[in-house]
């Protein structure tokens, strides 16, 4: 999917498909004659149905899973709001690639592949207290990437992010598109001391006030407000639901980078499944705007997709009791009358 304007990219938003219904639907037959008590097994039985609407096949597979972290720099760190300099984003990318990493690690444990998306990273978005953070042909460049990012083969699809500055990005955002302002949405981030906090409210109210038009449009949220990595995130999270791809999200700043779609188009979002309950400071009232419940609530607050991987083995639990449990015929077990 490519992008030539912000009207192509609302069409493409405005024309989501709603998945196979009856697909889902057979899994859930399949699992009314699994030999358990109905809906023992809980959210596990419906996480496979959501495989099967979102893959479009009654037998979901999780043969192909891929994470990507998308990385970038913003410039309102200039007003202090991190205790780590922009460099550290850099950095963090030659980790990823050297295998030093958390998110590796996980990688390695949920059988996924990773790719690591570093965005202009010597080209910090601008300060979004002076000016839109992105303009108009930066903010879709982004999204196409995103979008470009997704392989051929794919069953499912882990998103991250990596950017210093970027928790007071995702907090302005999220405070254009669901209200309030930088207190109510502003967390500590990679560890800020109070004083780093006020910061952090200070920037998201002044950038809050500099871009009104912020507050009526997700779209103009996310270029004025946003960073490159959260709109490469979006562009992602468009181009699976338009590919048939089920997609986990992982923290505060990866949901929010995301929120867009389900602002504009009811069940925007449907096709993905938030992986953790992080601790910063305005995830659970994200998720609670959002109508999402976290598969896992751990206290993270790294970033970087490690909740989205995390949560890889669950869904791959879930199948597997689908897919290799008896049927009360096969196992001549009695079903209840």
């Amino acid at each position: 999917m490519v992008f030539s304007d912000l009207a192509a990219l609302r069409d493409a938003i405005a024309s989501l498909p709603a998945g196979e219904a009856g697909a889902a639907a057979a899994t859930a037959a399949r699992q009314a004659r699994l030999t358990k008590p109905p809906g023992s097994l809980g959210r596990l039985e419906a996480l496979v149905a959501w495989l099967a609407r979102w893959q479009g096949r009654a037998q979901p597979r999780l043969d192909h899973v891929q994470v990507l972290v998308f990385a970038g720099n913003h410039g309102v760190t200039a007003q202090g709001v991190s205790p780590y300099p922009p460099a550290v984003t850099a950095q963090m990318v030659e980790n990823f690639s050297a295998g030093g990493a958390a998110i590796n690690q996980l990688c390695a444990v949920a059988g996924a592949a990773l790719q690591v998306v570093p965005l202009s990273l010597e080209a910090p978005t601008t300060d979004f207290t002076t000016g839109p953070a992105m303009d108009e042909r930066a903010f879709l460049q982004a999204v196409n990437q995103g979008a470009a990012a997704l392989p051929a083969r794919l069953d499912l699809l882990c998103l991250g992010e990596m950017g210093i500055g970027n928790t007071t990005a995702a907090a302005a955002m999220a405070a254009a598109l669901f209200g309030g302002g930088g207190a109510d949405w502003a967390g500590r981030g990679t560890g800020v001391d109070d004083a780093g906090l006020a910061r952090k409210v200070s920037a998201i109210d002044a950038g809050l006030a500099r871009h009104p038009a912020a507050r009526v449009d997700p779209l103009e949220a996310a270029r004025c407000l946003g960073g490159r990595e959260l709109a490469a995130i979006l562009g992602a999270a468009l181009a699976a639901r338009h590919r048939g791809v089920p997609v986990l999200l992982d923290g505060f700043a990866t949901c929010i980078a995301a929120a867009p779609l389900a602002v504009l188009a009811p069940g925007g979002l449907d096709h993905a499944e938030v992986a953790h309950c992080s601790a910063e400071a305005g995830h659970r009232r994200l998720l609670d705007r959002l109508g999402k419940a976290a598969l896992l609530d751990l206290g993270l607050r790294l970033g970087e997709a490690s909740g989205a991987a995390l949560a890889v083995p669950l869904l791959r639990a879930a199948l597997a009791c689908h897919q290799g449990m008896a049927t009360f015929a096969e196992a001549g077990v009695a079903e209840a009358p």
